[in-house]
């Protein structure tokens, strides 16, 4: 039985772990789901020995910048598959233009809101690994309907601004077929075939549920979080046709209308 070793079991990881073990993987993982701790260097060295292959989901370190898997266990990562899961936020902001998998990242321009993961993006490239680069991720429990029910939902005024997004199933798919066919270390977006504005989204769940969408606000009048401030710096459209060439993808959830439909809560 092969295994999949995974730093970091968390949302998007645990939809890759349950599809590679419905194709036969043993999975082991840290993580606050896992049972391994990261911190216990002797048995996270001693599973990576018998890893056939090693997905990190580990995000940067917020106060050093370093990639923490690369820093402590880099050199145990000699896996013929090594897997990164990355963010679209590496190509920073594009006024809306198209990015493929050759536009040049910040790391390589040296500025961004996401330079630290730009690094880690391109440290893990160096290191051989397939990178997933993923857009805004929702699925069950992550969704428009849930920040709706929350109170959170927000409609901005920003004409022409544009979000890529990606459901966590397509993500699950999208790494699993790159686990398991042999296709070649390297980059690849995972995103819906329909970068939209969130107002559309918004408004799109508020139609299903029958209810009135939320009153069109400035950036200013939202008082948005700094992160949600972030997002809305940035704007720009990811195009995934190298992962359906190369793995053979093709999102069950191809824009954001069928994967609300998908998650779209039973009437009482």
């Amino acid at each position: 039985m092969a295994k999949l070793f995974i730093f970091g079991l968390g949302y998007s990881a645990k939809r890759i772990a349950r599809e590679a073990q419905s194709l036969g993987w043993e999975v082991v993982a840290t993580g606050s789901d896992g049972k391994l701790s990261f911190a216990d260097e002797g048995e996270v060295r001693a599973e990576l020995a018998l890893a056939d292959a090693v997905l990190s989901s580990v995000p940067p370190d917020r106060e050093t910048t370093s990639d923490p898997v690369l820093e402590r266990y880099g050199d145990a990562l000699s896996q013929d598959w090594l897997g990164y899961l990355s963010s679209t936020g590496v190509y920073g902001d594009r006024q809306g233009a198209w990015v493929d998998e050759a536009t040049p990242t910040i790391a390589q321009g040296g500025e961004g809101r996401r330079n630290a993961r730009a690094q880690a993006d391109r440290a893990w490239l160096e290191q051989g690994a397939r990178v997933f680069r993923l857009p805004g991720i929702y699925g069950p429990g992550r969704s428009i309907f849930d920040r709706i029910e929350a109170g959170k939902a927000h409609r901005i005024d920003m004409p022409g601004q544009v979000f890529s997004r990606v459901h966590v199933d397509d993500i699950a798919s999208g790494a699993v077929a790159a686990l398991t066919a042999n296709v070649p270390p390297g980059a690849y977006n995972l995103g819906d075939d329909l970068p939209a504005s969130q107002n559309a989204v918004v408004e799109e769940a508020c139609a299903l549920l029958g209810v009135e969408p939320p009153p069109l606000l400035s950036l200013e009048e939202a008082d948005l979080s700094p992160m949600a401030r972030g997002f809305y710096a940035e704007n720009r459209r990811v195009a995934n046709g190298k992962a359906k060439r190369l793995l053979g993808w093709q999102p069950k959830y191809p824009t954001y209308r069928e994967g609300l439909r998908a998650l779209l809560p039973p009437r009482p």
